[in-house]
């Protein structure tokens, strides 16, 4: 299999799908910590929109779990980091805490618990698990568990230097919102690649939210509008 070459998402352009139009809003009652809890409690019926990305790496598959963080602040906000530029897979991209699952996790949520106390120093103390999404499977063939749990507002980052660059958090409504949701397409050796992406100002500063991340925040939307 030939590698995908490096590019800048941000030159891909936006396509128009007409699925995309006419999206309902995300039930505000479910953005908030209780509405979380009573959602993955009792969850509706709903079918996730992605679940695997076309290969794009010769490479063995593997399992891994990332952690949906929920800081618990007035409107809920969504904690990601900034991948440093180099790591072998998905350098300088915006992700969940997580990573590849070790034979010592019990499961994936485990995993997730302990690669983002390994990545940003997480305590599993402040955190309160309230279930997963469906597994995703990206081109680079890892198999996903996303984890979603709240988040104390008084938790305390520690970044790994190694692994993260940046810390930040997103307002969930902002991520929940399919009007904030943007579809890209390339075609590559006859393959036709779609993703979403999500870009998120703050200040000076566009955080481009894209690819896994943003497949799996999109996954997460269709729980709360079902």
């Amino acid at each position: 299999m030939r590698p995908m070459p490096s590019f800048d998402p941000r030159r891909v352009p936006v396509v128009n799908d007409p699925g995309d139009t006419g999206l309902p809003l995300a039930h505000a009652d479910r953005m908030t910590a209780e509405g979380m809890r009573s959602l993955f409690a009792s969850p509706p019926q709903w079918v996730p929109e992605l679940r695997r990305e076309p290969r794009f790496m010769d490479r063995p598959p593997a399992d891994a779990a990332v952690l949906i963080p929920l800081v618990m602040r007035d409107d809920l906000t969504v904690l990601l980091t900034q991948r440093t530029q180099h790591l072998s897979t998905h350098s300088g991209q915006i992700a969940f805490p997580g990573g590849r699952l070790d034979a010592t996790d019990a499961d994936a949520t485990a995993g997730a618990l302990r690669e983002a106390e390994e990545e940003v120093g997480l305590s599993p103390s402040h955190v309160e698990v309230l279930g997963s999404l469906p597994q995703y499977v990206t081109g680079s063939q890892f198999t996903i568990t996303p984890v979603v749990a709240l988040v104390h507002p008084e938790h305390t980052i520690r970044p790994n230097p190694h692994e993260v660059d940046l810390v930040f958090e997103v307002p969930l409504p902002f991520l929940m919102n399919p009007a904030n949701h943007r579809r890209h397409q390339v075609d590559f050796d006859g393959v036709q690649r779609q993703w979403f992406s999500m870009p998120y100002r703050d200040g000076d500063t566009e955080h481009y939210i894209w690819g896994a991340t943003a497949g799996m925040l999109r996954n997460f939307y269709r729980l709360l509008s079902a």
